[in-house]
């Protein structure tokens, strides 16, 4: 129903967030930067999906939940599974940084810009 607004409103967040990091210079802003796009691009299909199954319409209220007077049901859908999904994305790009941190740790570490770290010397 509305599940995608959790990780739309995650994204919206992160993507202020990652202008203000930009701003001050920040190496940490590119990596938020992956957050983004992986929180937008789901938050798309997601809504996308939903416009298929005719769940969102493009007259008000939008949302045929609130419409049909189920905006309980849509709460709990937000609460549970949007939720669960943003948490997910979040914990998966929370692994993608601690992956790269990590190599580029280690590549400091060696002193030589040789490209034989990750994937053979193909990355």
């Amino acid at each position: 129903m509305a599940c995608f607004l959790v990780p739309t409103t995650e994204a919206i967040v992160t993507t202020v967030l990652e202008k203000v990091l930009k701003q001050k210079n920040s190496d940490f802003s590119v990596k938020l930067g992956w957050l983004n796009k992986m929180l937008w691009g789901g938050s798309a299909l997601l809504a996308f999906e939903h416009v298929w199954h005719g769940e969102v319409v493009p007259f008000f209220p939008f949302l045929t939940a609130v419409k049909d007077g189920n905006a309980a049901e849509m709460l709990h859908e937000m609460g549970t599974a949007g939720v669960s999904m943003a948490v997910l994305v979040t914990a998966v790009w929370g692994v993608m940084v601690a992956v790269s941190s990590f190599i580029e740790k280690r590549k400091d570490s060696s002193g030589t810009n040789s490209s034989t770290g990750l994937a053979g010397g193909l990355a």
